[in-house]
């Protein structure tokens, strides 16, 4: 029952958004009163940038976000947590991810502050970063950055991406660990640092334990965190590793399966 919990995290892609990029507002914002009202949390899990993340939900600023796969917490006013990769290791990914044919032509380097892709990129790729990245710059090398970096993200078409998965990981041993949220983006993010410490972290903050949290999610970067919380929701359209983990199942994202699962037990208080 969601009685018992005191915050709600919801995946985007795949999940809180339908197919479209966009979610029934008007329910979504009947919802958040009563969750409000309860005392619930409502947190924004995903990969992508803060400042992204942000624009779906400019009427709601007590929203907290935990942007870039756990490593970027945040909301409107104040930053919660913060955790970057050492500049040494930032330097070897690059490095070994280098070896990959074309891998560069469509990998974003993300920071705090801003998401980089090199001007060697093309158009298409950089129109659609920018849509995942509104803080994004274009720089000759990745050499170029010089901010912290909080995540790699990539697009790269292979037959098997288990059998890549698995073989990049074995090169980024100790460096950093790669995840998908499926359609052939990869994320390579700091060893341990995913949407389930985010959300034990902020949970640490704001005196929740992870025990009284709901999560919803559709991809295999959601794993951990629907492991870790109370109750983890799979949508309809999650990956098959995703459902076998999750405690209960609920609609796809085109029917606002989040939504409709938050209906339920909001009316059932």
């Amino acid at each position: 029952m969601i009685d018992q919990y005191k915050l709600v995290a919801v995946d985007m892609d795949g999940t809180f958004l339908n197919d479209q990029k966009d979610y029934d507002q008007q329910c979504f914002r009947n919802l958040y009163q009563k969750m409000q009202e309860r005392g619930i949390q409502f947190v924004v899990a995903s990969g992508n940038q803060y400042y992204q993340l942000q624009t779906f939900f400019s009427d709601f600023p007590e929203i907290i976000y935990v942007a870039d796969n756990g490593a970027y917490i945040r909301d409107v006013k104040k930053e919660y947590f913060g955790s970057y990769f050492k500049q040494e290791q930032a330097n070897e990914i690059l490095k070994r991810l280098n070896v990959y044919p074309h891998l560069f032509d469509e990998l974003v380097v993300s920071g705090f502050k801003d998401a980089y892709v090199l001007n060697s990129s093309s158009n298409e790729f950089i129109r659609s970063a920018r849509y995942y990245n509104r803080h994004l710059q274009k720089v000759h090398s990745f050499s170029n950055i010089f901010e912290e970096i909080t995540k790699y993200s990539f697009n790269y078409s292979v037959s098997d991406p288990t059998d890549f998965m698995k073989h990049l990981q074995a090169q980024l041993s100790g460096l950093g660990e790669i995840t998908t949220s499926g359609h052939g983006n990869f994320d390579i993010i700091q060893p341990g640092v995913h949407k389930a410490s985010g959300l034990k972290k902020l949970g640490q903050l704001l005196n929740i334990p992870l025990r009284q949290m709901c999560a919803f999610g559709d991809g295999l970067n959601d794993l951990e965190m629907l492991e870790a919380v109370g109750d983890g929701v799979a949508m309809a359209n999650a990956a098959p590793e995703v459902k076998k983990i999750a405690q209960h199942e609920t609609g796809n994202n085109n029917e606002q399966g989040v939504l409709q699962y938050l209906d339920r037990m909001l009316k059932n208080i």
